[in-house]
């Protein structure tokens, strides 16, 4: 049978800072670092397989965009703060944190006694470092506009940092949470060291490197040198196996441990026997994607062409095709506590009729769009694409669909080099850092979203100003009525994942955001 936990909404902002003041870590206890108490029955040792559809495409925590290479390297770097269970921000690195009264200024007191990999000591240095990093255009790095209201990063002492802000940051601490906010060494600023993380991680996480055979695995180790709770496992060897069928069958037989299936039909086939199957509905959101400032197709700079695709599109039709009516419509924000109301929007049913005058309007009675596609990343993309293809259509709008492996659909996705793009999309507990990266002047990732405006501008400064639930939930509410109203993009649905399990299998914990996190709080019977 399947088990459903729902996400519950995560702590408030306001409340999860207040609490951050008294809560600090025993010294290498991990209280409150670990998605789950420790489960029983269970035993330590031995080495889980988990099975991925793909390759990680970068062991470079700081640029990691796709699921796969996120799930490895959360396992092996830490972050300042980190989400528990119900993804609510809890201590990492830092043991707590402190806002000025102001709002003008972050102090974090880290943890000590914290080494890398390498067994140099984690101290501010590294957290000066990591941010200055990340903040700096030229790293590229696909989390900066988390950091935009942090103006300098000053060293108060080695277990002390100071982030000044430029206005208050209520998004911040959760931000902080992201595995693209890893904390490196601070000898990565030498060219060499930081080209060499790509092919040898060197983190704090709960488990280090031990090997890669590209297209086939990476294998990990439990750190011994991990400040909290050390993991249980032995090892973890990530397995890249393309088809969900074929992992099924790897559960079954024994030859794989846990695995995470997209596809409910091939999920059926896991029920009973000697595996358990837990459903979890996600954050990350299934998106039509237009790109508005696209160069070789300015039709879509224009409003009326983009509602007319967004009016002809059944988003129910689209979850029914590709997911078997697993998941839900969704509108642009996921996160438990902001959710977008999914029939607020210009045609909350499917109108042919109004995308057809829209497009007369906008003087294409016709129109074409080049649109990229993934295969493997995620089982349903394909079908998405073909429903979406199919219906446009009728209202005289042709999807050229060009279906790409993952990673190359992730290297034109990241340099925003597309018309359209059928992308699923992670969410974020933080509406801020889930799209003030998108949909801002100045986000690090505008360039993929092709949409951007002043009042979204000052709607997204609004909210990350204020730690007051009630007006955030009013802000991102215009957010997402912004966003829908001009069809930035077209929002689908969200999905399920299947945490398919043997039942030898203990203590590991399905999360929301697709974290793997709890693989150290593991155990195989």
């Amino acid at each position: 049978m399947i088990r459903t936990p729902r996400p519950s909404a995560p702590m408030s902002l306001a409340a999860v800072t207040a609490a951050s003041l008294v809560l600090v870590s025993a010294c290498s206890s991990g209280a409150g670092n670990a998605p789950d108490a420790r489960t029983e029955p269970g035993k330590a040792g031995g080495t889980a397989v988990v099975a991925m559809t793909s390759d990680p495409d970068t062991l470079m925590p700081w640029k990691a965009t796709q699921f796969q290479a996120v799930n490895v390297l959360g396992n092996i770097y830490g972050t300042l703060t980190e989400y528990d269970k119900d993804l609510g921000t809890v201590p990492g690195l830092a043991e707590k944190w402190e806002p000025a009264a102001d709002g003008k200024s972050l102090t974090l007191t880290l943890r000590k006694g914290v080494k890398f990999t390498d067994g140099s000591d984690f101290d501010a240095a590294d957290v000066k470092f990591s941010l200055d990093a990340i903040r700096d255009e030229k790293t590229a790095a696909v989390a900066r506009s988390a950091l935009a209201n942090v103006t300098d990063v000053v060293v108060v002492d080695p277990t002390t940092v100071k982030l000044a802000l430029s206005a208050p940051d209520a998004a911040l601490p959760s931000g902080l949470a992201s595995v693209n906010m890893a904390m490196l060494p601070s000898e990565a600023s030498a060219p060499a060291t930081m080209s060499g993380l790509e092919t040898k991680p060197d983190g704090t996480g709960p488990f280090t490197f031990e090997s890669r055979t590209p297209s086939q695995s990476v294998k990990l180790k439990r750190n011994d040198a991990y400040w909290g709770d050390k993991a249980l496992l032995d090892g973890v060897e990530f397995r890249v196996m393309p088809d969900e069928n074929a992992i099924v069958t790897a559960l079954k037989s024994g030859n794989v441990h846990l695995a995470s299936i997209n596809d409910p039909l091939v999920a059926k086939t896991a029920e009973g026997g000697e595996l358990t199957v837990t459903k979890t509905q996600q954050l990350s959101y299934h998106a039509l994607q237009l790109k508005a400032t696209s160069t070789t197709n300015p039709a879509l700079k224009d409003l009326n062409v983009r509602l007319a695709i967004s009016c002809a599109i059944d988003r129910q039709q689209v979850l029914d095709t590709a997911a078997y009516g697993e998941g839900e419509v969704t509108g642009p924000i996921t996160a438990p506590e902001f959710t977008s109301d999914a029939a607020a929007r210009p045609c909350p049913k499917r109108d042919v009729a109004k995308s057809k005058d829209l497009l007369s309007k906008a003087g294409k009675p016709s129109l074409t769009i080049k649109t990229i596609v993934s295969q493997g990343e995620y089982a349903t993309s394909v079908n998405e694409a073909q429903n979406l293809k199919s219906q446009l259509a009728e209202a005289g709008i042709t999807l050229d669909l060009e279906v790409l492996d993952i990673a190359a659909f992730v290297k034109r996705w990241v340099a925003g080099d597309f018309e359209a793009a059928v992308a699923l999309n992670g969410g974020r507990p933080d509406p801020d850092t889930m799209y003030g990266r998108y949909f801002t002047s100045t986000g690090n990732l505008q360039k993929v979203a092709g949409y951007s405006s002043p009042e979204l501008d000052t709607l997204f400064a609004e909210g990350k100003a204020t730690s007051d639930e009630g007006k955030r939930k009013d802000i991102y509410a215009q957010v997402s009525k912004q966003l829908e109203d001009n069809a930035a993009w077209v929002w689908l649905f969200t999905g399920n994942t299947y945490t398919v399990a043997s039942t030898k299998v203990a203590g590991f914990t399905p999360m929301a955001n697709s974290s793997l996190q709890s693989l150290r709080t593991t155990t195989i019977q």
